[in-house]
């Protein structure tokens, strides 16, 4: 191996020209992957909808990596899909494809010989074949029930050896497919909430139903009762509130801190109605928490009831802790 060139020799405005020149190569290559869909496209999703199993994303080499990209993002958005490797596939893993499946072969020559096996399989069970390739006339795309042609483009390294403008478009067109799936079946945040449970991302579609106090812990009190009462419920459920309800369990007021400071001077020988803020600000336990967060942050609040309705019994309880613990902030 060549030794590398002293950081003193390495010229910034050259090394930029390079991730610009790569950067266009792609965007050029995409543009005409977009102006070049066709029938082929609309006739591959129809097909994928049209399968009561799984797509089976296959390849090799970087179509593989690519391959295990796109199976991912189709399994999140709503369409059943996994990735076989083609050489397991060869040892045993055959027995992942199923009639009732669908393929989705990735070779950018249309000719890697490690997926023979696995065409054949579909072509001999009757298993659907999409097939995504660059070059026109290839096994591949010539085998496949739905050939998917990449434009002709220079791979973006310059020698035209390593793949990048190709795989560039395999996983544009990837995404592509899922999109177009997951609109057509109006997958809505709440069932991608559903496979993204954790990190951010679920943190941020969750809903105050999934992180609020449930009635049986929430520090509710009649308008009656005495505030030595209700001071014993707040310091009790650790909210650091406490609702008032009328006679029909709706929520009609809200003490907090700055309520008992407030009535300080004889707070004891008052009752809940005559310390609480009257219609406090609630929120439905079906809008998002991220929502309710701004809502606190605006008000300068730590809480929210949460009520179908302004006045209806409550459903829950949201601190800004719970939020926070969620990774909403």
């Amino acid at each position: 191996m060549e030794d590398a060139a002293p950081a003193s020799a390495i010229d910034p405005n050259a090394l930029l020209a390079a991730g610009r020149r790569v950067i266009g190569i792609e965007a050029a290559a995409l543009a005409a992957l977009r102006d070049g869909l066709d029938d082929s496209f609309a006739r591959a999703v129809a097909a994928i909808l049209a399968a009561p199993g799984r797509v089976i994303v296959s390849g090799m080499g970087k179509s593989g990596h690519v391959g295990r990209k796109i199976a991912a993002t189709l399994a999140s958005t709503g369409t059943p899909a996994h990735f076989v490797h083609p050489a397991e596939a060869s040892h045993g893993d055959l027995g992942m494809l199923a009639v009732g499946d669908i393929a989705l072969v990735l070779s950018n020559s249309g000719e890697t010989p490690e997926l023979a096996d696995i065409v054949a399989y579909t072509r001999r069970f009757g298993i659907p074949l999409i097939g995504v390739a660059g070059r026109e006339g290839s096994t591949l795309l010539t085998r496949a029930d739905i050939a998917l042609l990449l434009p002709e483009a220079q791979e973006a390294c310059g020698t035209g050896i390593v793949p990048t403008t190709s795989t560039t478009m395999t996983l544009a067109l990837g995404d592509a497919l899922a999109v177009a799936l997951m609109e057509h079946r109006r997958f809505t945040p709440e069932r991608f909430r559903e496979f993204h449970p954790g990190g951010k991302l679920g943190a941020r579609l969750a809903r105050v139903r999934d992180l609020m106090h449930g009635p049986a812990q929430l520090p509710l009190v009649a308008g009656d009762t005495p505030m030595s009462q209700v001071l014993l419920t707040m310091s009790g459920k650790g909210f650091g509130v406490a609702g008032v309800t009328d006679e029909t369990g709706g929520l009609v007021g809200i003490i907090t801190d700055g309520d008992l400071r407030r009535h300080m001077d004889g707070l004891m020988g008052h009752s809940a109605a005559q310390v609480m803020t009257r219609d406090p600000l609630t929120i439905p336990p079906d809008r998002l928490a991220e929502e309710a967060v701004r809502i606190m942050n605006d008000r300068k609040i730590t809480c929210l009831f949460a009520c179908a309705t302004p006045g209806a019994a409550p459903d829950g309880l949201l601190h800004i802790h719970d939020c926070l613990r969620a990774g909403i902030a």
